[in-house]
């Protein structure tokens, strides 16, 4: 049981070096696949822009706006915690459309400053939705 702990320990503070630096900046955008009150292909699209400003490790503070082709506009504040490098959480209130949102996403590193996103999120206003984007992230110079 000890040599268990002891290894969980280890595995988290390897993965906590590996991280994000705070004060490190990444700007995004992505599209959703796939949203519950889309009624046809085509019908609408929703996409988003993203700025995130890593205030330690772990945590990011995020604005941004979402963009319906229904001439909708929505302005994003909201927060990310990543628990392991590739998979965060987030929770975004949107401004104008009066909504908030929880959600879950996974990215993966292309090289080493661009991801790719893919986001899972739950609108309090009942509906579901899954993004596709990429993310550029600009570390801090030391």
């Amino acid at each position: 049981m000890k040599n268990v702990l002891l290894t969980a320990c280890l595995c988290f503070l390897i993965s906590a070096a590996h991280s994000q630096i705070a004060h490190d900046y990444m700007i995004g955008g992505g599209l959703d696949l796939i949203k519950t009150d889309n009624h046809s292909f085509f019908g609408k699209a929703q996409l988003g822009t993203e700025f995130n400003y890593f205030l330690a490790r772990p945590f990011t503070a995020t604005a941004g706006f979402e963009f319906w082709t229904d001439d909708k506009i929505s302005f994003v504040l909201g927060s990310r915690w990543y628990p392991i490098e590739d998979f965060f959480v987030r929770a975004r209130g949107l401004i104008g459309e009066n909504d908030l949102s929880l959600g879950a996403g996974w990215s993966k590193p292309l090289n080493d400053n661009l991801r790719f996103e893919a986001i899972g999120d739950f609108y309090f206003a009942g509906e579901f939705s899954i993004r596709a984007g990429v993310a550029y992230l600009i570390r801090k110079k030391n």
